[in-house]
């Protein structure tokens, strides 16, 4: 299959911010490629390239066939867009927002009411359509959203971490229309930053931290680079996390990591359920409560906390204000763009 998106070396730079570092990607025509990061790590800045919001320093890109740099308007024509936000008009109902859309499209109004009427049927919002979009929950404003960015029925779609902010009902609802929309041969780039969304969704993922990929590959794929399995054991109180370390840094394959918060210790182990009887017995022995044990397979979070030393949700904290800044210059950029 041919690659409808790619990226060859996108460095941008804000000064002696370095947001991507040489980025490459590329998505096969009717594939899912997953962006997985934490806040901060250029996922959005990578968006904003692809879709003509803003110019690389340095690299290359084409989406359907074009240049973003030389033909951002033939790219504009083949691509829909929903950002982490949802950029609707408040004041307007779900109806008059589409049409509007559709209208700023060329469809006329007959075929412009035609398909607002259609998107709100498949995003499940006819009940609400002629309420105005302030009524709406937020999960509604993320349906009406992604169904602006298909109201011309593009061939290749980028949504930038589509469900942040939702419940778990509604986020497990997007999941449904996303894969809906692959099915029908839609092309999409997903950024996210909830390892579940990527496991679940991509077909390939690209793992970046600090504006560079540090890892590609299929989700067992990227599992299978960390190897072996994981005992996870929660402690009675936060006294035994010191002594739970030791006893299980005597069967772990690696570091063991321990929360605090949750008095949840997770150590990477070889051997299955034999590891397990072991540590229960040595727990056991050094008198440690525990109220809770599995042994589990990797996940992607493991694959991200061993490749970059750190959890997500870590970096996300640590770079809140490098982001902050960031996002202030990617908006400024992207007005002038849109100019």
């Amino acid at each position: 299959m041919a690659d409808v998106i790619r990226a060859s070396g996108l460095v941008k730079t804000y000064g002696k911010l370095r947001a991507l570092d040489g980025l490459d990607l590329a998505v096969a025509e009717g594939t899912v490629l997953g962006l997985l990061g934490p806040n901060g790590a250029g996922k959005t800045t990578a968006v904003r390239i692809l879709t003509t919001l803003l110019d690389a320093t340095s690299g290359t890109a084409q989406v359907a066939g074009y240049d973003v740099a030389t033909q951002p308007g033939q790219v504009r024509a083949h691509i829909g867009v929903s950002g982490q936000y949802a950029a609707v008009d408040e004041y307007l109902t779900g109806f008059e927002n589409l049409d509007m859309i559709a209208r700023l499209y060329g469809l006329g109004a007959k075929r412009s009411r035609m398909r607002a009427r259609a998107l709100l049927d498949r995003f499940d919002l006819v009940e609400a359509a002629d309420r105005p979009v302030k009524t709406f929950s937020g999960g509604m404003r993320r349906r009406l959203d992604l169904a602006g960015a298909l109201v011309a029925e593009p061939p290749v779609l980028f949504l930038d971490e589509p469900t942040t902010g939702l419940d778990p009902r509604s986020r497990t609802d997007m999941w449904e229309v996303i894969n809906e929309l692959v099915r029908g041969g839609t092309t999409l780039l997903l950024t996210t930053q909830y390892l579940e969304e990527a496991d679940r969704l991509a077909d390939d993922i690209v793992v970046i931290d600090h504006g560079r990929a540090i890892a590609h590959g299929t989700s067992d794929e990227l599992k299978a680079q960390v190897g072996g399995e994981r005992i996870e054991v929660v402690v009675g109180s936060r006294e035994d996390l010191p002594g739970a370390q030791a006893v299980l840094e005597q069967l772990a394959a690696g570091t063991v990591m321990a929360d605090d918060h949750t008095r949840r210790l997770t150590a990477p182990v070889r051997g299955g359920a034999g590891m397990l009887i072991d540590a229960l017995r040595l727990l056991d022995a050094a008198g440690i409560v525990v109220l809770d044990v599995a042994l589990r397979r990797p996940t992607l979070d493991d694959v991200f906390l061993t490749l970059t030393g750190h959890a997500a949700a870590e970096v996300e904290i640590a770079g809140a204000g490098k982001n902050a800044k960031q996002q202030r210059a990617e908006h400024n950029e992207s007005k002038e763009a849109v100019r």
